[in-house]
C-alpha cells in the first residue's frame, strides 16, 4: 500500500508533517511518500488568473500525487482557527482540476497544535467537507499538546492515549488493503 502523507502547512519544521509521517509508519507494510507543501509554490488563486494561465503545473503535480497513492494521511495545521494559507491555496487550485481532490482515496485526517485544542477547529472543518471533495474518510484524530506527547529524538508519539488513537486510525487504512 502506497500512502501519501503531508502536513497541510509550508513550514519546514511542521509538527503536522511530523505527526502525519509518524502515523504512516503505523500502517503495516506501507510504502510512504511525504510531501512538502513548500514544493508547491503557486500564485494566489482567482478565477481571473485561472482564465489567464489555466491550471498551474504545481497544482497538477499535487493532484497527480494524490491519484497515484492508495491512501492518504493529511495533518492539518490550524492558523487562526482555519486552514493554513499555503494549503488552502493549493487545495483551491487542485479543486479546479477536479472537485474530488482526494479522488475517493481512503483517508485519515489528523491535526495537532502545541496547545490543548489540538487544532480541533480546522479538523472539524476538514471532516465536515471531506465527502464533498472525494475523501473516503476512515478516521480523524486530533492530538493536543504536541510537544508534550511527541518525542523529538525518536520521532514518535510517546503518550499512550494519543498513540492508541493513531494506531486505530492507521489500522483503519490497513484494513483497506485487506478488503
Amino acid at each position: 500500500m502506497k500512502i501519501l502523507t503531508f502536513g497541510a502547512s509550508n513550514r519546514k519544521t511542521s509538527i503536522n508533517k511530523a505527526l502525519a509521517r509518524f502515523t504512516a509508519t503505523l500502517v503495516p507494510k506501507a510504502e510512504m511518500e511525504v510531501l512538502d507543501l513548500g514544493d508547491y509554490d503557486l500564485p494566489i488563486f482567482s478565477e481571473d488568473l485561472e482564465k489567464e494561465i489555466g491550471h498551474p503545473p504545481a497544482a497538477k503535480a499535487f493532484f497527480e500525487k494524490i491519484g497515484a497513492a492508495d491512501a492518504l494521511i493529511v495533518s492539518f495545521a490550524e492558523h487562526n482557527g482555519s486552514y493554513s494559507a499555503a494549503y488552502k491555496n493549493l487545495f483551491d487550485w487542485a479543486s479546479r482540476i477536479d472537485e474530488k481532490v482526494f479522488q475517493n482515496k481512503p483517508t485519515v485526517f489528523l491535526a495537532t497544535s502545541p496547545g490543548p485544542g489540538g487544532a480541533g477547529s480546522v479538523l472539524a472543518s476538514a471532516k465536515s467537507s471531506a465527502r464533498f471533495f472525494g475523501a473516503d474518510l476512515k478516521a480523524a484524530v486530533s492530538v493536543a499538546n504536541f510537544y508534550d506527547v511527541f518525542d523529538t529524538e525518536t520521532g514518535r508519539i510517546a503518550e499512550a492515549s494519543a498513540l492508541a488513537d493513531l494506531i486505530e486510525a492507521a489500522t483503519a487504512l490497513a484494513l483497506q488493503e485487506v478488503a
